[in-house]
């Protein structure tokens, strides 16, 4: 490798591990004779040392950004090292490090370099480069940039099979004190165009064989978590939109590690609030699979998550007058609304009683965690929980112990 190329993969590796929309789930393809396989294993990934996601192939293509977002670390005035790939040095760094099987695909994301048709005429040149001369046919995830013509964006659907807008912020007003040259209204008009030829290529597909295929894996989006003071209402309405109005694969969540210092930001000695982010990813499963929405699990009074307790753990006990529930009755989707139930249990659960009525101790063999569930539910009329049902109590008994604090000895 030329020492000028893997001096800009250091820079851009490096630049692109904050970016956590990556991962290569929904893609199923076939090889067609060519190299490289997406549904054999996607993107190979690694974790560095503050717990993100960080793929061996995860490159910026360039990062000389004309805008000066605050919380990023390629904004305008940070001073920094700066390097920019060519289409062609990505195309062949993906080419040589899939044959030397370090990975199964490319996640492409950049800075806006110039102007936004600029950075997305290179990223469609790298994509075709990859597809027409190199036909490769391994998972492909690149960045939409906003503002780019909709006609490179449509090119770059046509050739990825992920594309993501990342919105950062969850609110205008948010983006309006930390990226002021950003706006909601722009990030949305390539997630409509994604969304709406997301549809019309699947419909041309069950009429023609032939149509072309147009992000088959979907499209995802990124928030940054703790920048702002934006609670996790905001987070999770944005969420909740997201997910109706543009049907998006995935949300990510991103716990803000300070880079800069602003301020508008938090202190640079502010640890990353990686709780605060798992708490996000769970709300965003109940979401996605358990049939709530966003209004159900936060509302104004309480509108952040209590750190020591899942989501549906402190929805059960907001709505405590609604339980319990007995398990030999209740319908499928209550089933999924008691702590403890996942929906590999619950289905296990409503399969079983079509045969004969459950005992407590067949809960167990099922996979209910029993310590949080007993709670919640009567199973043949019995209740196995506290007789008072008061929340605090439950509360008390399922509190995380406190990590030990390691004492030291001060000496005269």
């Amino acid at each position: 490798m030329k020492d000028n190329v893997l001096r800009k993969l250091q820079v851009l590796a490096d630049a692109a591990k904050y970016d956590v929309s990556c991962a290569s789930s929904g893609v199923s393809k076939n090889n067609t004779g060519t190299i490289g396989n997406s549904s054999a294993a996607g993107i190979c990934h690694t974790w560095s040392a503050d717990g993100r996601c960080v793929s061996l192939l995860k490159i910026l293509l360039t990062n000389y950004c004309v805008y000066d977002c605050e919380y990023c670390v390629n904004r305008l005035s940070n001073d920094v090292a700066r390097a920019s790939f060519t289409a062609e040095e990505v195309a062949e760094l993906t080419i040589e490090f899939y044959r030397r099987n370090y990975i199964e695909g490319l996640f492409l994301s950049s800075a806006v370099e110039k102007n936004p048709n600029h950075t997305m005429e290179k990223i469609v040149k790298t994509l075709l480069i990859l597809r027409h001369q190199y036909k490769f046919s391994g998972y492909i995830h690149v960045k939409a940039i906003p503002g780019a013509d909709k006609l490179l964006v449509q090119q770059a659907g046509e050739l990825a099979d992920r594309m993501s807008v990342n919105i950062e912020l969850p609110t205008e007003k948010g983006l309006q004190l930390l990226a002021p040259q950003k706006s909601m209204k722009k990030m949305f008009l390539p997630m409509k165009q994604i969304k709406d030829q997301i549809t019309q290529s699947k419909e041309e597909r069950m009429h023609f064989r032939h149509a072309k295929r147009f992000v088959p894996a979907g499209q995802s989006t990124q928030m940054i978590v703790g920048a702002t003071n934006e609670s996790d209402l905001s987070m999770l309405t944005i969420t909740d939109q997201l997910y109706q109005n543009f049907s998006l694969k995935r949300v990510y969540f991103s716990a803000y590690v300070p880079v800069n210092r602003g301020g508008n930001l938090p202190a640079l000695s502010t640890a990353p609030p990686m709780l605060r982010e798992h708490r996000l990813y769970q709300a965003d499963w109940l979401l996605r699979f358990y049939q709530f929405d966003a209004k159900e699990l936060l509302d104004e009074r309480e509108p952040n998550f209590d750190l020591d307790f899942d989501p549906k753990m402190i929805w059960a006990l907001r709505h405590i007058h609604e339980f319990p529930k007995e398990i030999n009755t209740v319908p499928y989707n209550e089933l999924l609304r008691i702590p403890g139930l996942g929906m590999t249990s619950a289905k296990r659960i409503f399969k079983q009683r079509k045969v004969r009525a459950i005992t407590y101790d067949d809960l167990k063999k099922i996979g209910v965690v029993l310590k949080r569930a007993k709670f919640f539910i009567t199973c043949n009329g019995q209740f196995y929980g506290v007789k008072s049902m008061e929340p605090d109590s439950i509360k008390e008994i399922l509190r995380p112990a406190q990590p030990f604090e390691q004492l030291q000895l001060q000496l005269p």
